[in-house]
């Protein structure tokens, strides 16, 4: 089993997140844990939120209120409603959240049937719960719940013994060779994508680049990969490694047969991509706050612009049904230039912009590459807190009231403006 661990500012977001594929029956709310409770046991992400307010009203300077986590068994694996319920149970009161509010969701929109936990990283007095060595805890509590359970042990089904990464290869940290391994001999497992192109924009998360090579030897050509590291600008660095070193998967032939089986796709598992792009693009303008909120619905996006700075190619990775898509794959509406058109247009409005954001900080601003947001092998994204911003309800209003119970939303808004206040009275 597999645990992935994401923060963020906004619960509120998160609750969002995990509603909506319920409401679409692509979830179920499982299990609740010192929430409060509706007579029919149904619920509105508004109910759920009122859950944390007082810890939010309680909280004593921590910004990162929200911790959102993703529990992953291997496929295979059968788990039931009450072993999940109980998985939850064990995971939290081991991390120090046993007397916390929190919501689980079994999510069933893809083959991995998992579950999301989202709670609040403060107590009823508003400290900060500890993160002390937060990542090694949470892995010795899965290998505790694989026994315990019977699941298959993360490592044994991933790594095959050469210790598996879940984070992007950094150079810096030597073992090159494993850490490549660890990734491209298990995305075809999880991803469909259709070319050299889209497998590479893929890869590019994981700072990974794969070159098609040919060589004429002996009067015949050869052909196949080599993989090859990027640095933080997207520049290869060091030297490529033979895709042979890395098992047939990751070859050329196997990619091959993959790209021609991840031409099929149901019309349906385009139309949920093209819907929520379709969303981003009318609500948001603007390259970055457009890229942010796609991470919050589970979609990352990679960009290619040319030497002019003119965007010529943009790919959408969904992780909500592992599928990368290239824009032309989705329509007309979701080419390049489509984008290139919409990115450029917001320039026009950016002394606006500048000017709101003067008075009042968006969290948007502060959202981190997808590379530190994301680990793509999950289909979930850690900052859902951008979702809904301390706006309040004019965002509500931006978004096509999505959110909602804008009340909640405004109450949260106000409760940090009292915040402020009172920090600016004391000083």
């Amino acid at each position: 089993m597999i645990a992935k661990i994401g923060r963020g500012s906004k619960i509120y977001g998160a609750l969002l997140y995990n509603h909506s594929k319920v409401l679409q029956d692509n979830a179920q709310i499982l299990h609740m844990n010192n929430m409060l409770q509706t007579p029919d046991g149904n619920y509105t992400t508004g109910q759920l939120f009122a859950s944390f307010m007082p810890y939010l009203a309680a909280n004593k300077n921590t910004e990162k209120t929200t911790i959102h986590i993703s529990l992953n068994p291997d496929p295979h694996d059968i788990v039931s409603d009450e072993d999940f319920i109980n998985i939850a149970n064990e995971y939290m009161t081991k991390m120090g959240y046993a007397n916390q509010p929190y919501v689980v969701f079994r999510h069933n929109d893809i083959d991995r049937t998992h579950i999301h936990i989202v709670s609040t990283t403060v107590d009823e007095n508003g400290i900060k719960i500890s993160d002390v060595f937060e990542k090694k805890r949470s892995m010795e509590i899965c290998r505790h719940i694989e026994k315990k359970y019977h699941l298959a042990p993360a490592d044994q089904r991933i790594s095959g013994g050469e210790g598996f990464t879940f984070y992007p290869v950094d150079y810096n940290i030597g073992n090159i060779k494993s850490q490549i391994a660890s990734i491209v001999r298990y995305l075809p497992d999880y991803y469909s994508f259709q070319n050299l192109g889209s497998y590479n924009a893929l890869l590019s998360l994981f700072n990974i680049t794969a070159e098609h090579v040919k060589k004429d030897y002996r009067g015949e050509v050869k052909e196949g990969l080599v993989y090859s590291v990027l640095d933080a600008g997207g520049i290869k660095i060091g030297n490529p490694f033979k895709a042979s070193l890395f098992g047939k998967q990751a070859g050329l032939i196997a990619l091959r047969s993959h790209f021609e089986k991840s031409k099929i796709v149901s019309p349906e598992t385009k139309a949920k991509t093209r819907q929520t792009i379709s969303t981003a693009q009318t609500i948001i303008s603007n390259e970055k706050d457009f890229t942010a909120y796609l991470i919050d619905q589970g979609i990352n996006t990679v960009i290619r612009r040319n030497e002019q700075g003119r965007l010529y190619g943009i790919t959408f990775i969904d992780h909500n049904t592992g599928n990368v898509f290239n824009g032309s794959h989705l329509g007309k509406q979701f080419s390049a230039n489509v984008f290139q058109e919409l990115f450029s247009a917001n320039d026009k409005n950016e002394n606006l912009k500048t000017d709101l954001l003067t008075r009042q900080k968006s969290p948007l601003s502060n959202t981190q590459s997808p590379k530190e947001d994301l680990h793509p092998l999950f289909d979930f994204m850690i900052n859902t807190g951008n979702i809904i911003s301390d706006w309040g309800l004019l965002d509500a209003l931006l978004l096509n009231n999505m959110a909602e119970d804008p009340e909640e939303q405004l109450f949260e808004f106000n409760m940090k403006k009292k915040k402020r206040k009172s920090r600016r009275n004391k000083n």
